[in-house]
């Protein structure tokens, strides 16, 4: 045969192909891949753990008194003062950010008695011994804290009062319980940047009193709730200076109250069932989108009477929560009673004695 020519059966398009058209061929799948590949590791990276049940195999263990919601969620809780069917006044505290029923405000036990106040304090869905609600939001808190009073035979009405991020659920229990309420104190409240009604200045005021990493926490608790659990376990940026405990938050006259929550024996108590369900989950329900603002007009108590007053506390040294938020609110809702202290920070309603001034402005319009 001569040279050069192809063997019977073998021509030049039976070859098989060249590499470069197999190595093509995987290229054009590569980026397919690794976006899949990514996208799981991204998934699985922002999805929060389940929480440990109390009481389940691997939970924490149930030490407290509980009571069953409708629901089948249980609520624990924390009696203290005078005995309730011996009571005149029957006050609910609800506790703040990283917070539990034993964070009642400490009211002596002499006001206690002498006033005649049962008191009452529970751990909110997710914190200590209280079971997770992943589908909590801010009305359900209140009917929580309605079916809560009813469980317990509190009567047709009761005080409240409520710090913190605790204060902001006050606004919660104004528009949804009203007809509940004898009274609330409303103390250094969370506020939400985008309630409607916010006018741009005070929005901006109170907006750039935060650290820099607490507006991305903000934010993302709002804009990016999905990624709430993830921004705030990673190590890349800052996280909440909340969270973290940052001495740098704390006013002058906050840092030696501070030690009172340091030196709690009950800490790691506070968020043994994990940290997405309780501080997670209160960002995002706290800066989420509500579907109405405190700042619409109207007394939720016109015609009740005039028994019936809401007092609203707030330090202007508070680098927690601005007080901006506060004295605008105040201004916009003459039925609230406000109390702007010059020189207190966002821990007053701790310090020595301000728990007994609090409860007697509640009760009796003293201060």
């Amino acid at each position: 045969m001569p040279a050069g020519e192809p063997l019977p059966g073998r021509g030049a398009s039976s070859r098989p192909a060249a590499p470069a058209t197999a190595y093509s061929g995987v290229a054009k799948k590569l980026p397919l891949a690794l976006l899949v590949f990514f996208s799981a590791l991204l998934y699985n990276q922002i999805q929060p753990p389940p929480p440990k049940v109390p009481g389940s195999p691997g939970g924490p263990p149930i030490t407290a008194n509980r009571t069953k919601l409708r629901d089948g969620r249980h609520l624990a809780y924390l009696e203290s003062g005078v005995p309730k069917d011996q009571a005149k006044y029957k006050i609910i505290f609800v506790h703040g950010f990283f917070c539990c029923r034993y964070d009642v405000l400490n009211v002596s036990q002499g006001l206690l008695q002498e006033l005649g106040i049962y008191l009452l304090s529970f751990d909110r869905p997710g914190y200590c011994e209280s079971d997770a609600h992943p589908a909590r939001t801010e009305e359900s808190i209140a009917v929580d804290i309605a079916e809560l009073a009813d469980n317990l035979q509190l009567g047709p009405r009761f005080h409240l009062m409520g710090f913190s991020m605790g204060g902001e659920i006050m606004w919660s229990c104004l528009k949804h319980i009203p007809h509940r309420l004898a009274g609330v104190a409303i103390l250094a409240p969370v506020g939400n940047y985008w309630w409607s009604g916010l006018p741009p200045d005070v929005y901006q005021e109170a907006w750039y009193v935060q650290f820099p990493q607490d507006r991305a926490a903000v934010w993302v608790a709002h804009h990016l709730p999905w990624l709430a659990n993830w921004w705030n376990t990673q190590r890349l940026f800052p996280s909440s200076s909340v969270k973290a405990r940052n001495p740098a938050i704390y006013s002058r006259e906050d840092k030696p109250l501070s030690a009172k929550f340091a030196q709690r024996a009950h800490n790691k108590q506070v968020t043994q069932q994990g940290e997405h369900e309780s501080l997670h989950r209160d960002m995002i329900v706290g800066f989420g989108k509500w579907g109405w603002s405190p700042l619409q007009p109207g007394n939720p108590f016109a015609g009740v009477g005039d028994d019936v007053k809401v007092h609203l506390w707030h330090g202007v040294e508070d680098l927690f929560v601005p007080v901006a938020l506060s004295r605008y609110i105040s201004k916009r809702l003459p039925w609230v009673i406000y109390h702007e202290l010059p020189t207190a920070g966002h821990l007053f309603p701790v310090a020595d004695g301000m728990p007994d001034v609090i409860v007697k402005s509640l009760l009796l319009g003293d201060g």
